[in-house]
């Protein structure tokens, strides 16, 4: 079985607008020579393009998927949060929730976008794929049920969860910002675990704390790993092997899903964090490995943030090249410059006694 590839052109003509950062331009506000927001189609287009120069990309099982229905969406999101967007959308764009700005036709593309992830834990729910990649935009992991926020539209991996029921699945969210919203949704369920690996109060500023469980029958079934800034590729393989992997084998899922953030590349603008592209190879190694031991290998990868267009391309690489065992390696164009700035080794020692705190806290 290959590795499946999802991924649709449409997903890339979502827009949110004339932007600086995330600021409308307008009054003193002047718009950038590249315009935009920090999240824009190219990073995710870049790295489609560097996959299919390398090659990777024949190796793959690439295909689409259709968009998700309403009924689909309606699992996670209210009847009028999705009437008020899709009127919004068919009526020139707007915004939703915490300025999450769309342009003409964002529905259709955001319910796209969310239909690629679901056909690709389908599949590997399935058996049809040992694993897959769905290249996912808009992002999704900070969407609530009825509030947008942090560029994310519509849920994308909850819905998905929602239609592999009644799978057990874990989703360990490696995007440097705090999934919140896939938090929200399940955080009182005992039948998904959530993990976010995350920088300590980047965004969301009042969420992601490790006190944050869960509650009721969920009570035990959320982790939050809140590191500080500046935490490197040392860090994040500790914090892997020292809180990650021993709840997922406590926990047992059929299915992981890894909400596929970028964006702790140590050259992301949205961030503090000094991961490297062998950082996320190495992270989904131990993935795999576990998936291979605890539910038959069945792995989805669901792309988030990550905002580098120079660096974003080589870590999905990565990742890809691992998931799918092949031999094509892009390498990374800026690995060397990441190395040398990551912590020494009296703040590596801070950040692993850190970690162990953490453990502590949840008994591991």
């Amino acid at each position: 079985m290959k590795t499946g590839f999802f991924v649709d052109e449409k997903c890339f003509w979502h827009s949110g607008g004339n932007y600086a950062l995330t600021a409308p331009v307008g009054g003193l506000v002047q718009p950038l020579a590249a315009g935009g927001l920090p999240e824009n189609p190219e990073t995710k287009r870049r790295l489609y393009n560097l996959m299919k120069v390398t090659g990777l990309a024949d190796e793959l099982a690439v295909q689409t998927a259709p968009p998700a229905t309403r009924d689909q969406l309606l699992k996670v999101h209210p009847a009028t949060y999705l009437d008020n967007f899709k009127a919004k959308s068919d009526t020139g764009g707007g915004e939703l929730g915490l300025r999450t700005p769309f342009g003409p036709g964002g529905y259709e593309i955001a319910a796209l976008s969310t239909g690629l992830v679901i056909g690709a834990m389908q599949a590997v729910a399935a058996g049809a794929l040992q694993n897959a990649y769905a290249l996912s935009r808009p992002p999704g992991h900070h969407c609530l049920p009825e509030w947008s926020n942090g560029f994310c539209l519509l849920a994308n991996i909850a819905v998905a969860i929602e239609a592999v029921q009644p799978l057990r699945v874990a989703v360990v969210d490696w995007d440097v910002h705090h999934g919140n919203g896939t938090e929200a949704i399940f955080y009182d369920r005992d039948d998904v675990l959530t993990i976010s690996l995350h920088q300590e109060k980047n965004y969301p500023l009042d969420t992601g704390d490790t006190k944050d469980i869960g509650e009721g029958a969920g009570k035990g079934f959320n982790m939050n790993i809140p590191l500080p800034p500046g935490a490197g590729h040392e860090s994040y393989l500790y914090a892997f092997k020292r809180l990650v992997l021993p709840r997922l084998h406590a926990f047992k899922p059929d299915l992981i899903v890894v909400a596929c953030g970028f964006d702790a590349s140590g050259v992301d603008p949205l961030s503090r964090m000094l991961c490297s592209a062998e950082t996320y190879r190495l992270m989904t190694r131990e993935l795999m490995q576990t998936a291979d031991t605890l539910c038959n290998g069945r792995l989805v990868m669901a792309h988030e943030g990550g905002y580098s267009e120079v660096h974003v391309p080589f870590c999905g690489h990565a990742v890809l090249q691992e998931m799918s065992g092949s031999e094509i390696d892009a390498g990374d164009a800026l690995g060397a410059r990441i190395s040398g700035q990551q912590p020494s080794v009296f703040m590596q020692v801070v950040y692993r006694n850190i970690i162990d705190g953490f453990a502590k806290k949840f008994s591991l």
